[in-house]
């Protein structure tokens, strides 16, 4: 179906395309004004002299004996000072900035996010054992390019611009999308890994068919990625990182089919932005994989349903099938996808056609090594999915569930949800024609129905149960080409509360971006390298700094007990598998140790896929080392049971850069019974 939707007024038409001179004058219309001929060259060699500025600096401090991070810091803060006051004073001389609060707080934005992805390339190239003097330069011209164009077309924008929405939303969205890419490459290999990363990883060591609590996708994946860059927390990340292209492509396009093209921009801004979809390229779980595949469905249902294409159902049964190897919860559109051909005139057709139901067996085709995974194993992973759940204790989590939606798309995207007039599955009244909001009707009707029906189930489950965080993230896929044409859309004009709060939440739509990608930047860095001044308060286990350090100390633990006892111990944390699978990544695998993290399955205790990897037979005569983060873990009387003889609970401190990151308790366990 032809897009109709009403650009707004002086935006670029949904099908045009811009290139060669044509775009380069549109990229230079953002500036509208703030530098001329004589100011372009002005900007250009403030830019080459901060460059000057900051590697010379840099290698002074250096010189000096300065450690590469506050060496850097320094010499970055120097640079961005000396171009700062150029920029104003000579490059822009002459521009009627914005108020002083919003053009202070634009600059500390984008000088934020150039230190931000400066330390993660040289993190990530000390890595590889790039020399700092080297690397120092890579780092110096990323962050340069970032700082010189948000300097150019976010900080330094004259007041008044004239310059449509669409150019502008265009441009941020690719500069929003190439920056955060950029970031993640960049630390993803520098920051551990999550427990439930390295219990994924773990996953890949004993690669199959099925798991207990997930299907196999993401242990296929870390698997891939493993062999191809290593047992690292790049190689580890790296399928994640790439998964988050498939989500941009068939989230563009979808957006593009509804809205338009301009539309998809903005899709693709959010896509880039909002925290769960950054989160899914970032960090590897189960999610990274549902996501990218949870998009492709969606794309192939539109063209099926409203664009009424034969071959499309080939692409909804893949993208379903391989959802479901991914995680259960994308069966969700497969209700969805019956109420909408049940509401939809023209979708009844397809209930006498073959399409739909070979689709259907194509999904199942795909999906068929879980279940065969589960006949195998007594259908463990369905029940524990199904059954398991409803058998928890009854929990009242919708206020949580709530609180989770505005964490995954950020408050404001969650006020743009509550506003949006798409999701009660018809368009706005004053979209201007009736031609208008007759060829949107079926539009706010797919959008609604696809976003709602999976929602409510977890609403309907968290009356009664606990929700993740996560569980929610997948569905607003099908609502975020409603907003991003919503922030575009010059309707809603109308008087009245609702339209004013509508009105406020686009306004609200770009300093949330430009905020969360300073969040990120900033977290990476903490996360990575620490902040000066500042420690861990949270600590081991409750963020990814430190597991590394932890390993280390383990590792000398077990060494220790090597050289007692002349036995090669076992490793078995003490919850269900976050400590484990942290020290089968970082404990078992140091220099010199051959230890397993088996876990407490191996004492009688649930440990998820831990029990079905290490059952205690092989083990007896084993020394054993326990690990837990309190003290209470190791003094559990029915250990006394298990064992020939126990140590005493010993505590150790984990620091990482002078920091105190946690405590770590341990007590050995002689002759496993």
């Amino acid at each position: 179906m032809p897009n109709t939707f009403p650009d707004r007024a002086g935006d670029l038409p949904s099908t045009a395309t811009a290139r060669g001179p044509a775009r380069m004058r549109r990229g230079l219309l953002l500036a509208d004004g703030a530098l001329t001929a004589a100011g372009t060259a002005r900007f250009v060699s403030v830019g080459l002299a901060g460059l000057a500025v900051d590697f010379l600096a840099f290698e002074a401090l250096r010189f000096l004996g300065i450690g590469t991070t506050p060496a850097q810091l320094v010499s970055f803060t120097l640079a961005a000072a000396l171009t700062y006051l150029a920029n104003a004073r000579w490059s822009f001389a002459g521009t009627a900035f914005p108020r002083a609060g919003e053009h202070v707080t634009r600059v500390i934005i984008v000088y934020l996010l150039a230190v931000s992805l400066r330390s993660g390339v040289l993190g990530s190239l000390a890595l590889i054992g790039v020399p700092d003097h080297v690397a120092i330069l890579f780092a110096i011209g990323g962050a340069a390019l970032v700082a010189a164009l948000g300097s150019a077309f976010y900080a330094f924008p004259p007041a008044g611009a004239q310059v449509s929405a669409a150019l502008r939303w265009r441009t941020a969205a690719v500069a929003i999308a190439l920056y955060t890419v950029v970031l993640r490459l960049a630390f993803i290999g520098v920051i551990d890994l999550m427990p439930q990363e390295a219990y994924y990883w773990d996953y890949a060591q004993h690669l199959d068919i099925g798991y207990l609590d997930h299907p196999p996708m993401v242990a296929w994946m870390i698997w891939a990625g493993t062999r191809l860059f290593g047992e690292t927390e790049f190689g580890v990340r790296a399928f994640a990182w790439a998964g988050w292209f498939v989500t941009a492509f068939f989230s563009f396009a979808l957006a593009k089919q509804l809205f338009g093209r301009t539309a998809a921009y903005v899709t693709l801004a959010l896509v880039a932005a909002l925290p769960f979809y950054f989160a899914t390229g970032t960090v590897v779980t189960p999610d990274a994989p549902l996501t990218a595949f949870w998009a492709g469905a969606l794309y192939f249902l539109e063209r099926a349903l409203r664009g009424g294409q034969r071959r499309a159902w080939w692409g909804v049964g893949l993208f379903i099938g391989l959802g479901l190897l991914s995680k259960y919860t994308i069966a969700l559109l497969g209700p969805a996808g019956l109420l909408y051909m049940l509401l939809d005139r023209r979708s009844r057709a397809w209930f006498a056609r073959p399409e739909p139901y070979l689709a259907g067996a194509v999904a199942l085709a795909v999906f068929s090594p879980v279940i065969v995974w589960n006949v195998r194993n007594g259908f463990a992973s369905f029940a524990f999915q199904t059954a398991d759940r409803i058998a928890e204790p009854f929990a009242f989590s919708l206020p949580a569930l709530i609180v989770g939606v505005a964490a995954l798309l950020a408050p404001t995207g969650l006020a743009a949800v509550l506003v949006s007039p798409w999701l009660r599955g018809r368009p706005p009244a004053d979209i201007p024609g009736a031609a208008a909001r007759d060829g949107h009707r079926d539009t706010a009707r797919f959008i609604a129905i696809f976003t709602l029906v999976p929602l409510s189930v977890f609403v309907f489950f968290s009356l009664s149960h606990n929700v993740k965080l996560n569980w929610t993230g997948p569905l607003w896929l099908a609502t975020l080409p409603a907003l991003s044409a919503s922030i575009l859309w010059a309707g809603g004009q109308a008087p009245g509360a609702m339209a004013s709060i509508r009105r406020r939440v686009r306004e609200a739509w770009a300093p949330t971006l430009a905020i969360c990608l300073a969040v990120y930047g900033l977290g990476f860095n903490y996360l990575a390298i620490g902040v000066p001044g500042l420690g861990y308060p949270l600590g081991l286990p409750a963020m990814p700094a430190g597991w590394g350090a932890f390993g280390r100390e383990i590792a000398d633990i077990t060494r220790e007990v090597r050289d007692a006892t002349g036995k090669e111990p076992v490793l078995a944390g003490l919850d269900d598998y976050k400590i484990t699978s942290e020290l089968a990544f970082y404990g078992s695998g140091a220099e010199g140790v051959r230890s397993e993290a088996v876990g407490r399955g191996v004492l009688g205790q649930p440990s998820l896929m831990y029990g079905y990897w290490y059952p205690p037979e092989p083990l007896k005569g084993r020394p054993v080392v326990m690990v837990g983060f309190s003290r209470n873990q190791l003094l559990n009387p029915f250990l006394a049971y298990r064992f020939g003889s126990l140590g005493e609970p010993m505590e150790r401190v984990v620091t990482k850069d002078g920091h105190v990151v946690g405590r770590i308790h341990y007590r050995v366990g002689y002759d496993l019974k």
